[in-house]
């Protein structure tokens, strides 16, 4: 069956669809202005303290996977093997009073028909006259534009923070977009408790300047950009476990094990992407004794670099892999014909599992620990954004209307299981879905109507770990999240949004750096390529950019640590 669409698997396309960048900072650019106090600037650390909403978790729904509490205040996300039984209501009456508005959110698939049985459900259960208007998806980062142009945009609109540039939000921000500040600071959110149990750091992705524009949707407690698979069956037919990898050197000799080109087997799709933190490379800047520091100025990049270059001299990386065809490397997962791959974690779920069992029927996921390149520094990795969904309310609502909406978002945001919840990815029983060995399943209206989702992206609860008829896989992902939470830290800058001056953003993206990098892990250029890429780079840039960074966000606003 076809489940909801949850945060992992919504990255897992449409942000790569977007070009999403692994786990860099939320960033417009925006304006010629030197200083990122401008308009649209990044928080403070005391003026977002004291805007951010307080955390109360909710105890709603019991999950059979407990959160772990992990490194830097993370908590991984909640495992449910089954959907609960009793659905418990966590909204009492009806949230609107009868107000009509429109809302746009992105969709990648068939626009369900307006007004249909589902929508005007929907309408009945939130008590307002709420029009949904998705947008296609592919097209998204064009159509907002147009609409920001002419200001017409609509009472509620989804904003995908990787596309925060191509919106231009830092300068929408208390301009077309409303400042939720005065109803969400602080105690004010315990008003709407499941508002309330949304991850503080998923609240953050929608600070700018030290004020609250943003819902956050499809947020996780424990948010890592991705990282390194590997075919857990075939693993298991050899006897070898993950944890038998301790260093990269470890999983070069794995490589030469796994790999029988004659017989179709190579032991790597393309890994860099996810392994490369193993090195101590941060996400774009450290901090070293004081000093902002890029990435690309680290001796650790560069031997990061010299391993992945050796890897695709090696003969152990797939012929595909190497000519850059991505497209079909979840092909060759299942097949057989490469046994580790680096991936984004929502290729880590039923569909998956699905998929695999099809071509395998012992397809069976795993992935690595977090080690340490060398097998003897501290093993660790950086954190990514909590979401990269956020929603906003136009600026011209008045306050009654806000605070409606609020209600409304408050019953959108009802945790996993409950009566809410199910209404919202299910539909109305009978008619959009029936309970099928205690999972809902969507019936033929419920395809139709509710399967292609929009309400969600105004506003969800927090991710779980939910898989129905594959529990192995949740207790798999679960238990992989208890172990990785113990070794991550929060990169500079994460979740800050920053808005780079536009006479940086060429100097920002560095795509001519990040092409070179991508041909040297595929063995067509040399390390020293790279060397003399970051050169160019500085020269025509780059260094500027990092003294910018350097005075204009560290020295005013700190690291987001």
């Amino acid at each position: 069956m076809s489940f909801q669409m949850n945060r992992r698997s919504l990255l897992s396309s449409a942000a790569a669809v977007a070009g999403a960048a692994v786990a860099a900072p939320l960033l417009s650019a925006c304006g010629g202005g030197s200083s990122a106090a401008g308009k649209g600037g990044t928080s403070s650390k005391t003026g977002l303290a004291a805007a951010l909403p307080t955390y109360v978790a909710s105890n709603s729904v019991s999950a059979d996977i407990p959160s772990v509490n992990g490194a830097v205040g993370t908590q991984t996300d909640p495992g449910f093997l089954t959907y609960p039984a009793t659905q418990a209501k966590t909204v009492s009456g009806v949230p609107g009073k009868g107000g009509s508005y429109t809302a746009v959110t992105p969709l990648w698939g068939t626009v369900p028909d307006p007004g249909n049985s589902f929508y005007q459900a929907m309408n009945k259960a939130l008590g307002v006259n709420l029009t949904m208007k998705p947008a296609d998806g592919v097209n998204y980062a064009t159509i907002i534009p147009t609409m920001t142009a002419a200001k017409k945009l609509p009472d509620w609109i989804q904003l995908p923070t990787w596309w925060n540039s191509n919106f231009n939000v830092g300068e929408l921000v208390g301009n077309q977009l409303a400042d939720l500040t005065p109803y969400l600071a602080g105690d004010k959110i315990k008003q709407y408790p499941n508002l309330a149990a949304i991850p503080t750091g998923a609240w953050i992705d929608g600070a700018w300047e030290d004020k609250i524009y943003g819902i956050p949707s499809f947020a996780s407690g424990f948010a890592v950009p991705g990282t390194t698979f590997f075919r857990r069956d075939v693993f298991d037919a050899k006897g070898i476990t993950a944890d038998q990898v301790k260093s990269a050197a470890d999983l070069f000799a794995l490589g030469k094990e796994l790999t029988n080109a004659k017989g179709g087997v190579w032991a790597f799709d393309d890994v860099w992407t996810y392994l490369f933190p193993f090195w101590g490379v941060p996400s774009k800047f450290t901090v070293t004794d004081g000093k902002l520091v890029h990435k690309y100025e680290m001796p650790e990049f560069l031997e990061a670099l010299d391993w992945h270059y050796k890897l695709a001299k090696s003969g152990y990386m797939h012929p595909d892999a190497l000519a850059g065809n991505n497209n079909d490397a979840n092909t060759r997962f299942y097949a057989g014909h490469t046994l580790i791959g680096g991936g984004g974690m929502g290729a880590w779920n039923l569909g998956d599992a699905q998929s695999g069992v099809a071509a395998n029927k012992n397809y069976r996921r795993g992935a690595f620990g977090i080690f340490a390149a060398d097998g003897k520094s501290t093993p660790s990795t950086f954190l990514g954004t909590n979401t990269s969904e956020v929603s906003y309310f136009n600026g011209k609502l008045s306050k009654d209307q806000i605070l409606e909406l609020l209600e409304v978002a408050n019953y959108l945001a009802a945790p996993f299981g409950s009566a809410e919840y199910t209404m919202i990815n299910y539909g109305v029983e009978g008619t959009h879905y029936t309970m099928v060995n205690g999972v809902p399943t969507y019936t033929d209206a419920g395809k139709k109507y509710v399967q292609q989702q929009t309400y969600p992206f105004l506003a969800t609860g927090r991710q779980v770990i939910s898989n129905p008829g594959a529990d192995q896989v949740t207790k798999d992902y679960a238990a992989w999240q208890a172990s990785a939470s113990q070794h991550v830290y929060k990169p500079v800058f994460l979740n800050m949004n920053i808005t780079v001056p536009t006479r940086f953003a060429t100097a920002d993206a560095a795509q001519a750096v990040e092409d070179t990098i991508k041909d040297c892990y595929h063995g067509i250029k040399k390390v020293s390529d790279v060397q003399a890429a970051v050169s160019s780079w500085k020269s025509s840039g780059g260094t500027q950019l990092i003294q910018w960074y350097s005075d204009n966000v560290l020295a005013k606003y700190g690291t987001g640590q």
